[in-house]
């Protein structure tokens, strides 16, 4: 009989602590998951999934209005946020049930409580002490707050989504991915939109075409975009707020939204009791294999601050549990990986960026297609698309791919295939188009751009 209650638990019931649980149960091990809020994690309960059905819906407003240069008449469009919110949560209520009846499928134990560490097979779930042979650290992350006076009047993009009532006018404070979607959701729902940034420019570590480029076509639809904006305190005036602005300019809104970074939820975990590791932020310290400097400790996903995306996580807990419970060991390669950004219009993004190569030394052919998309001939909609392959002179391999427009997401998926696998320009160019499509640009490109 094993000195151990379970083979194998998990702390946090996420998308990479899932995969680990279900895989290795599949292999015939005794395990356990705990979860102190919903299961599913970051992207199913407040992240990923709702945020693209928020996206979804502020898209309607252009197709209402684009319907019309296709011959489409209806009468006037009217949206309501409350039953927005309400079906939104209807299906996170459906994909919160079916992760659950995923892990009884599988034989995971679901305890529904906080675990804490004791030490390095030992845990508190919710008062009850429970041992474990190995244990898998997936808690994820959590929004940072900076130490901004009235800080505590902002929401978070966790708050945004349970807002009973939606804000007509709205600071969000960030340059990342999630501010700039957020700022796309709630300019396309008809808020007054102003999107500060402290930085340069917006995105920082995407390609600074694609920067510069997604920069200007959400000032096109709207959103002031206010760049060098370094909010120095927030009020209370009656039920809005006064942002303040280092300048001193000040923005009077309904509600501030910061998305500023978040950062590995690792605090009262019991971690130093373990004798677990942590790098900076809070982040677990894990090698290739992620393993921390405890033999049977292990963590993933976000929590480690390693590449933060659902994806990698679910690929992570994966790896983990085949090497650990199924003698298949194999490690995650964190290089070349597809990504989007689903901001309005929304951006795809594979493998390296031409400030990246032209940092490692390498001579480069760069090739651009921008043009207007077929959908707006007719919809004269003032929108473009900008595509951009990044190639190694000598090789030809592309290394990058990177576009900002209607479907990005979709057709950046495709292309992280070929970029993964070394394509060169030659085989991209071998490479009969699909006619009319945007798409078909990645594999038209002849001419590279001036230097």
């Amino acid at each position: 009989m094993s000195q151990f209650d379970y083979d194998l638990f998990v702390i946090g019931a996420g998308s990479g602590g899932v995969r680990a649980a279900r895989i290795a149960a599949g292999y015939g091990a005794k395990v356990a998951i705990a979860e102190e809020s919903r299961v599913g994690g970051t992207c199913v309960i407040r992240g990923c999934v709702p945020k693209k059905l928020l996206s979804y819906a502020a898209h309607f407003h252009e197709d209402f209005e684009d319907a019309r240069a296709y011959g489409w008449s209806s009468g006037e469009a009217r949206f309501d946020w409350p039953t927005l919110i309400a079906n939104k949560d209807r299906e996170i209520d459906r994909l919160n049930g079916i992760y659950k009846k995923l892990l009884a499928g599988s034989n995971v134990a679901l305890l529904e409580s906080r675990a804490v560490l004791l030490d390095p097979h030992t845990l508190d779930v919710g008062g009850r002490r429970v041992t474990a042979r190995n244990i898998l650290v997936a808690v994820g992350g959590w929004p940072e707050m900076p130490p901004v006076p009235g800080i505590e009047l902002a929401i978070t993009s966790n708050e945004a989504f349970h807002l009973e009532q939606m804000p007509r006018h709205v600071a969000i404070v960030g340059g990342g991915y999630i501010a700039v979607e957020f700022a796309g959701i709630f300019n396309g729902l008809g808020a007054e939109t102003h999107l500060l940034y402290r930085g340069e420019q917006i995105l920082r570590g995407f390609d600074d075409d694609i920067r510069h480029f997604a920069a200007s076509e959400i000032v096109k639809k709207g959103i002031n975009l206010q760049t060098k904006a370094d909010v120095v305190k927030i009020e209370a005036v009656g039920a809005g707020r006064r942002v303040t602005l280092k300048s001193g300019a000040t923005i009077e809104c309904d509600a501030v939204m910061y998305a500023t970074g978040r950062r590995p939820k690792t605090d009262g975990l019991g971690l130093e009791a373990a004798g677990v590791a942590l790098g900076k932020g809070g982040a677990i310290a894990v090698d290739a294999f992620s393993k921390t400097n405890v033999d049977n400790i292990h963590a993933v996903g976000d929590c480690t601050d390693r590449v933060n995306l659902t994806p990698v996580a679910i690929k992570e807990g994966h790896a983990y549990a085949d090497t650990v419970f199924g003698n298949r060991p194999w490690s995650v390669d964190h290089a070349v990986i597809a990504t989007a950004v689903f901001s309005h219009p929304p951006i795809g993004t594979v493998g390296t960026t031409e400030a990246e190569a032209r940092g490692e030394g390498r001579e480069l052919d760069i090739y651009k297609a921008d043009f207007k998309p077929l959908k707006h001939t007719l919809s004269g909609r003032d929108e473009r698309t900008l595509m951009k392959l990044v190639v190694d002179r000598a090789s030809q391999v592309v290394l990058g791919a990177h576009m900002v427009g209607q479907d990005a997401p979709e057709i950046i998926q495709a292309l992280g295939i070929a970029v993964k696998m070394g394509a060169t320009k030659q085989q991209f160019d071998a490479t009969m188009a699909v006619h009319p499509t945007a798409a078909e640009e990645f594999v038209t490109m002849r001419n590279p751009v001036a230097a």
